[in-house]
């Protein structure tokens, strides 16, 4: 087998793209593919600073390493979860990746903030990947505020948005359905823009390119995936991309080119309002993650400081 690009002995096959690569031609291909998509999506320019999600795993070390050696201007931000032994070794290979190459990267423990995934769970009851999604977005836009990041990249690939969208349309979630785009235009000034440079990219690539760059990143899921219907989905797509190479490809590139300009976001009023606690923008006198945190507070013995009505995700 050839290599598509140069014709020296191939090493990487990709059944979607009907294409095989040699070590440097696939590490080029896979930058390629992502600066594409940076430049076709209009997700940001040379002198944006980009607030990079960093979990520890593939995905998002992979992107940050490319976003970087492009010379790009990025502040990476690591959030520790509290789940365990799973959350440390995150944290230390995010750490390890960020102190090998020279790169800035900002901590936020949710242990600290008595916010762990699992102290929230057993406070709430709400499902894990919900309680995680409110605090993630809150952590998320205060850090890329106090960083000066007007931009917020995270390392949801192509089998993830695959996945998503395969949900959202066998339950017609219009309203998720209008938001599940590449770039996501921020609704007020101390929000960051919200891009996925990798959605075109799928999970064997970027699992391909850490392994041939010699990134140490975090290979086990979540524990809190388990059982998960994401999953489910994705193993329903693996299927069909076993048996039509390229699905998943099409699927998410024409639902993006074609689909999405089908279903509009509902029209909201932005918030005028400052939470009284975190001083994020509101629609109430609290926003839902100050809301969310004032609850396990209570739960948890620790003095509450906001309205406790954690019931709707308040912030725009």
């Amino acid at each position: 087998m050839k290599c598509t690009r140069c014709r020296e002995p191939a090493e990487v096959k990709l059944r979607s793209h009907n294409s095989a690569f040699c070590r440097e031609c696939f590490l080029l291909f896979f930058r390629r593919r992502v600066e594409r998509a940076i430049e076709h999506q209009e997700m940001f320019r040379r002198d944006d600073r980009i607030l990079v999600a960093v979990s520890g795993g593939k995905d998002s070390l992979a992107l940050w390493d490319v976003l970087a050696d492009a010379g790009y201007r990025t502040v990476g931000f690591h959030l520790a979860l509290g789940i365990g032994g799973y959350s440390d070794r995150s944290r230390e290979r995010s750490e390890s990746f960020a102190r090998s190459r020279g790169l800035e990267l900002r901590v936020t423990s949710l242990a600290d903030e008595n916010l762990a995934i699992p102290t929230v769970v057993g406070a709430t009851r709400r499902p894990a990947c919900s309680a995680c999604g409110t605090v993630k977005r809150h952590y998320f836009d205060a850090a890329a505020l106090e960083a000066g990041c007007n931009v917020v990249a995270t390392g949801h690939n192509l089998d993830d948005e695959a996945a998503r969208l395969l949900g959202n349309v066998l339950h017609w979630q219009v309203e998720h359905l209008a938001r599940q785009r590449p770039v996501i235009e921020p609704r007020h000034e101390k929000f960051a823009r919200k891009v996925k440079p990798l959605y075109l990219t799928s999970e064997f690539e970027t699992a391909t390119f850490a392994f041939l760059r010699g990134i140490d990143y975090v290979v086990e899921e979540c524990p809190n995936a388990v059982g998960a219907t994401q999953l489910a989905h994705k193993a329903v797509l693996d299927g069909l991309e076993n048996a039509s190479p390229g699905t998943k490809l099409a699927f998410v590139g024409e639902f993006v080119t074609r689909g999405s300009a089908g279903f509009q976001p509902t029209e909201r009023p932005d918030a005028e309002r400052s939470c009284s606690s975190c001083g994020m923008p509101s629609w109430g006198e609290t926003c839902g993650f100050c809301s969310l945190r004032a609850l396990v507070d209570r739960k948890t013995g620790r003095a509450a400081t906001v309205a406790d009505d954690p019931a709707e995700d308040r912030r725009p």
